[in-house]
């Protein structure tokens, strides 16, 4: 499961009056830029560098809403309100695929909410395991799929489920899901086909399932290889479990593995960060993936960190950063993403697509989805969402017509957090800004782009919003 901030998004963007104030990896509830795009594949980094998991995937992700989980009952008022709502939604929805023409579709992400244990950091939409709605929940996106293929042209270059854990359905509903996800759509360009899983929830068994259908990417939420701080953070699993889990991954012969770790945690020192670090590079995934702990709303670590229960130390947390830029990049890992380290090769290709602003459609409860210049979300609500599928109804909560403007600024606020940089002539406009800052050796230049320094890296969010 991934988990991101968006909090520089949140400043910058709130600014410029493109986003709501409430987001989260994958966005509040509808809402604007950084709670979609940018919540889609970016995770949290921390402190002053907290640009926002802007993002779902992620990401890895590109999925969720908010923490909507109280969001059950509708009282009739509310009932006749969202009635109207939807009325405006579906007609707007009909016009979203009048552009097929527009283009392919080469990225889908499909969201499942689903989790054994719910943590409590965690602000992506997700809900506790029913096993009496998965069956329905698998047969609602596979329907979905086919809407969506029969409206758009989707030729998928990259497939990513998340969640939640998508790993905690049965083995026989997930064959059902990658069965007929093969089965309706062309795959015949696919080249990546991520799934998230958590440790609690692999299996030799699930495995070799993932593998046979074409799954070539795993990406394992082991967070810590410490059993107290594993405790903290409200994990299902322990430090042994996770490394069983990575081994049978390899054993069932995944070559491309994908590590998520968290820091900043609640009494985490330096040198238990040192040593999940080497403890992760001992291992040799090919990617690894390094979060700051952000405080997000709706979220059990909020309430106890706004009432001093939990604190967060930026001094500590720049310090954490700086450890696994240096003991990753020693150890021959690639920083291509401020958040996102891969052996040379193996760097995401759907979290690439996000930050270069390609076109993606999302499946699922509170999927975000956008094409060309529309951008729209699913109702985030897994029931409401079987229902609508189920009975042929539109599912999309939201839709947002973004403008060049929003198209600006979310491509300087992503492509700034990869080794890329941005690109010299969106920086331009504020040159006298952008020659301070690599008078500061903060940013240099690289051909047409610049780059982020190592110092510029800690104080990425502030650059960003100098210019935007």
């Amino acid at each position: 499961m991934r988990w991101t901030s968006c909090a520089f998004t949140r400043k910058s963007v709130i600014a410029s009056g493109l986003c709501a104030t409430k987001t989260t990896e994958e966005g509040g509830p509808g809402e604007g830029v950084c709670a979609k795009a940018e919540a889609m594949a970016q995770k949290k980094t921390a402190a002053t560098f907290r640009m926002g998991k802007v993002l779902a995937v992620a990401t890895d992700f590109m999925s969720n809403g908010a923490n909507n989980n109280c969001a059950k009952a509708i009282v009739t008022a509310e009932a006749v309100t969202c009635s109207i709502k939807e009325a405006a939604v579906a007609a707007a929805s009909s016009r979203l695929t009048d552009s097929t023409s527009a283009g392919t579709i080469r990225h889908l992400y499909v969201h499942i909410p689903f989790c054994a244990r719910i943590c409590p950091y965690c602000a992506f939409y997700k809900d506790l395991l029913d096993r009496s709605q998965t069956e329905r929940f698998c047969e609602a996106i596979l329907r979905e799929v086919q809407q969506c293929a029969a409206n758009f042209d989707i030729v998928p270059r990259t497939i990513f489920f998340g969640g939640g854990t998508p790993t905690a359905l049965t083995i026989a509903q997930l064959e059902s899901l990658l069965r007929g996800v093969q089965r309706q759509l062309d795959l015949s360009e696919l080249i990546e086909w991520t799934i998230e899983a958590n440790p609690g929830s692999v299996s030799a068994r699930k495995a070799a399932l993932l593998f046979k259908f074409g799954v070539n990417r795993i990406s394992l939420g082991v967070q810590s290889w410490d059993d107290a701080l594993l405790k903290t953070l409200g994990r299902d699993h322990n430090a042994h479990q996770a490394e069983e889990s990575f081994r049978l991954l390899r054993d069932a012969g995944f070559p491309n593995i994908n590590i998520d770790l968290m820091f900043g945690l609640p009494g985490q020192t330096a040198e238990q960060w040192e040593v999940t670090l080497k403890k992760t590079i001992q291992l040799q995934p090919q990617h690894i993936s390094a979060y700051c702990l952000t405080y997000e709303e709706d979220t059990e670590f909020f309430l106890r960190h706004s009432c001093g229960e939990l604190r967060s130390n930026a001094d500590l947390e720049a310090e954490f950063f700086e450890l696994a830029m240096s003991l990753l990049e020693e150890a021959g890992y690639e920083q291509y993403e401020i958040s996102n380290y891969a052996r040379r090769g193996y760097a995401s290709t759907h979290n690439r697509a996000y930050w270069t602003g390609e076109d993606y459609l999302g499946i699922g409860p509170s999927a975000f989805s956008t094409f060309g210049m529309r951008r729209w979300q699913n109702v985030p609500d897994y029931r409401e969402y079987i229902a609508r599928v189920l009975a042929g109804r539109s599912v999309i909560k939201s839709t947002e017509e973004l403008t060049p403007e929003m198209k600006h600024t979310e491509q300087i606020a992503l492509s700034l957090r990869t080794r890329n940089g941005v690109p010299a002539n969106l920086v331009a406009p504020q040159s006298a800004r952008r020659d301070e800052f690599v008078r500061l050796g903060l940013l240099r230049r690289s051909n047409d782009n610049f780059i982020l320094t190592r110092a510029g890296k800690s104080l990425a969010d502030s650059i960003a919003e100098a210019f935007i």
